[in-house]
């Protein structure tokens, strides 16, 4: 089997929750190390892996094959671009970018170099989503004509982390958790013709903007999607009616939180939703009308990475294209502009 060298731009929350496990645990994949600045813990974690002390060392080290730029959304393009030159496959996380105008270039010159480049939209793995993603695609709903996402969290103190907080072209809601639910909204529907959005700041001392709801617009067809931090009491997370039904699911993909107290996925019930959190559907099969609850499907960010894997080595399709990132980003540029302009923007 064929190993793919792999090292992080970070070593903090993002690298040893969300990435190193995962490549740790694939077959395919070896971690190499990561670059970090001043803590040096990977080798705590993992004793074989090694501390690069800049991007400069880690990019000339002719074993790495494939580079996580999990760092700030205002690094992104720079990084990205420079570990593309160097010949490195590239994952990068959300947001993409700051512009359209970076994803594009970034895209392109992936394209010149014939290097694989992708966006790590983790959330399209989790359980939640994938159940969503299932009652769609079996058109048990009918023709879907609305649909609501909600990514809220009741967070009224400001973060820590100064780049989450301090206002910039990476900083905000709409670059944060805004991704996330366009990402899944694109991956289920598409591109929408137009878009409308507000945002605002909702939390005492806040300099960025930390609520935002938009509307996508197709044919026949509206999808809400809002995110906000001071939501102590959530609301179903993903709410969609279609002629024959609806479908009601919270958001409640235990990953992250079973990552971040030291868990690994090493299970075979990796991620499994317990039946609490089933989602209801109400609908009609065959002239009769149920109203019943549905299992949740497994949720496992290890499908990102094995997806990865295969187009990196059988060059399989991408599951997370630079393309899809590049839509991603002119839905953010377009919402900014709405709100900015208080009116519709077509896309």
């Amino acid at each position: 089997m064929k190993t793919i060298n792999t090292a992080l731009c970070s070593y903090g929350l993002s690298g040893s929750v969300f990435h190193a496990p995962f490549i740790n645990l694939h077959p395919g994949f070896k971690l190499r190390g990561s670059w970090e600045r001043s803590k040096k813990l990977i080798q705590k974690d993992y004793p074989d892996a090694e501390s690069y002390p800049s991007l400069e060392a880690l990019l000339i080290d002719d074993r790495i094959d494939l580079v996580v730029v999990n760092t700030p959304t205002n690094t992104h393009y720079d990084y990205t671009k420079q570990a593309l030159l160097a010949g490195k496959h590239v994952v990068v996380e959300k947001a993409f970018t700051t512009t359209v105008a970076e994803a594009e270039e970034l895209k392109e010159l992936a394209q010149k170099k014939e290097k694989k480049l992708s966006v790590y939209q983790n959330r399209r793995w989790d359980s939640d989503f994938k159940t969503v993603k299932k009652i769609v695609q079996e058109g048990v709903l009918g023709d879907i004509i609305e649909a609501e996402f909600h990514f809220d969290r009741y967070k009224p103190t400001l973060s820590y982390k100064q780049h989450v907080e301090t206002p910039g072209p990476g900083a905000g809601i709409i670059k944060d958790l805004g991704p996330h639910l366009i990402d899944q909204a694109l991956n289920l529907f598409g591109m929408p013709n137009a878009v409308f959005a507000d945002m605002r700041i909702t939390r005492e001392a806040s300099q960025i903007n930390d609520y935002f709801e938009s509307i996508l617009y197709y044919d026949k067809l509206r999808v809400k999607l809002k995110a906000s931090f001071l939501v102590r009491e959530p609301v179903p997370s993903y709410i969609i009616h279609g002629t024959k039904g609806s479908f009601l699911k919270s958001r409640a993909d235990g990953q992250e939180d079973n990552l971040r107290a030291g868990m690994k996925p090493n299970t075979s019930d990796w991620y499994t939703e317990p039946e609490s959190e089933y989602g209801l559907l109400h609908t009609e099969k065959a002239g009769k009308v149920i109203r019943e609850k549905v299992k949740s499907s497994q949720g496992s960010y290890l499908g990102y990475y094995d997806a990865m894997y295969k187009s990196i080595v059988d060059n399989q399709p991408i599951a997370v294209t630079a393309e899809d990132g590049v839509n991603v980003m002119r839905i953010i540029e377009a919402a900014i502009q709405s709100h900015n302009e208080q009116k519709v923007i077509a896309v």
